[in-house]
């Protein structure tokens, strides 16, 4: 089946009945990048968002559970500000999500009344206060990556960034950790969640993306930030040792882009990207996106590959792809 057919039937019986409710009550929903959500603000909403510690978290959702049934369960204990349900590729909740009362009073009957609760027969969910973390910890960048190319590249693929810190890596040698600061919890998440499923590499090194947590935070509280080099060591950036390295070709055309974006000052690309479809057969389809922070705009689009040897992956077989025709376009075939 073609993957909008088959994604549209799954769960298809739920997602009727949503469509149908939303027409009945004039609710409007907007998807975008994995979350769908209502209000933030609602109609009729007059004044500033609510304050902090109003929003709560809701886990362990039923996959197959939309809105409909969700929003007039969380709305019988307060007037809601927003509502975001987590999707995935599939149209299936990803089994959590977030409700944000007009008070603090509110969150607070919420966590009362529906932690626990069953929703269904077996089906008991959790409800608690939402953390709104705000910051990121980016580990495994490449020494030669400096502050100022990292915060013009992620403002090309994230919203919201406030501040990009760099010190040295605590967990990775000849590498450098990088603290994100978002101006919202939604916009760290937001950002947490491209970051991670875009298979995020920065100058051929792979990195790891997760929330900044306590023990990190104290470890790097007396770490300066760390003058990067600009120059490229011998047309190669240093690289942190991979599990699966790549053949020779694959390294050629990917150092071929990264030291041609050096030679013209472009900078380091950043390489995205997403497997949207997988054949029995072997063949996938990936969604990819090239920033490259001297180019106003990004490289996006699709490519098929298949996987033909158990070292390489498809998202590396992608980004080769991808290099080959931005190379092409850059006139370096």
């Amino acid at each position: 089946l073609p993957p909008q057919t088959w994604t549209n039937s799954i769960n298809q019986a739920n997602k009727m009945a949503l469509l149908a409710w939303a027409k009945e009550t004039g609710i409007n929903l907007v998807q975008i990048n994995g979350q769908r959500r209502y209000g933030g603000p609602p109609p009729g909403w007059v004044g500033d968002p609510p304050p902090a510690g109003t929003e709560v978290f809701i886990g362990k959702l039923p996959q197959d559970m939309y809105e409909n049934t969700l929003i007039p369960l969380f709305q019988s204990v307060g007037k809601l500000y927003e509502f975001r349900l987590m999707m995935t590729f599939s149209g299936l909740n990803r089994g959590f999500a977030y409700a944000k009362y007009s008070n603090r009073r509110g969150a607070k009957e919420a966590i009362a009344a529906f932690n626990n609760f069953e929703v269904r027969k077996g089906s008991a969910i959790m409800v608690c206060k939402s953390t709104e973390k705000c910051e990121l910890s980016m580990d495994g960048l490449a020494t030669s990556v400096s502050r100022q190319e990292l915060e013009t590249v992620l403002r090309q693929v994230t919203e919201g960034v406030l501040s990009v810190t760099l010190c040295a890596s605590p967990c990775q040698k000849r590498a450098q950790l990088a603290v994100l600061k978002y101006s919202s919890h939604q916009a760290a998440a937001m950002a947490k969640k491209t970051l991670m499923e875009g298979n995020m590499r920065l100058g051929g090194v792979e990195i790891s993306v997760d929330w900044l947590n306590s023990d990190l935070k104290q470890k790097l509280q007396s770490c300066k930030e760390k003058p990067s080099s600009k120059k490229v060591q011998g047309s190669k950036c240093l690289e942190v040792p991979k599990q699966s390295p790549l053949s020779p070709v694959l390294h050629n055309v990917l150092d071929r882009l990264n030291t041609l974006c050096w030679r013209q000052h472009l900078g380091t690309p950043l390489f995205l990207t997403k497997c949207v479809q997988a054949n029995p057969n072997g063949w996938q389809r990936f969604w990819c996106r090239v920033v490259i922070p001297g180019c106003p705009v990004p490289f996006s689009g699709f490519t098929w590959v298949r996987q033909d040897g158990p070292g390489r992956s498809g998202h590396e077989e992608a980004k080769v792809m991808v290099a080959l025709q931005i190379l092409c376009m850059l006139g370096e075939s």
